[in-house]
């Protein structure tokens, strides 16, 4: 189990030191020991929470770039909006 995690106030996943691909890769090898059945009860608990903390901080990292693309979507809807507003600023051939 990783150690590079700092807690927070909450469910702890606002200060994970971790990128989305690392926290996925943990997350997997959490899920993989614990479908494997060797850890103790004990373990298997504290892998359990650690588990939920990293699908938490996932889905939050999954939100945080689903909104920025959002964004910038809209902001080049604008701006394709906007170039169709101008008029030709060239005069036709004929």
């Amino acid at each position: 189990m990783s150690k590079s995690t700092t807690k927070s106030a909450g469910n702890g996943t606002a200060n994970l030191n971790l990128s989305f691909e690392d926290a996925l890769r943990e997350l997997e090898d959490i899920t993989r020991r614990l479908e494997s059945g060797q850890d103790s009860l004990e373990d298997s608990i504290k892998l359990y929470e650690r588990g939920i903390q990293l699908k938490q901080y996932c889905e939050m990292k999954l939100k945080e770039a689903e909104g920025k693309w959002i964004k910038l979507s809209q902001e080049g809807d604008e701006v394709v909006a906007k170039e169709m507003e101008r008029p030709f600023e060239e005069e036709l051939p004929f």
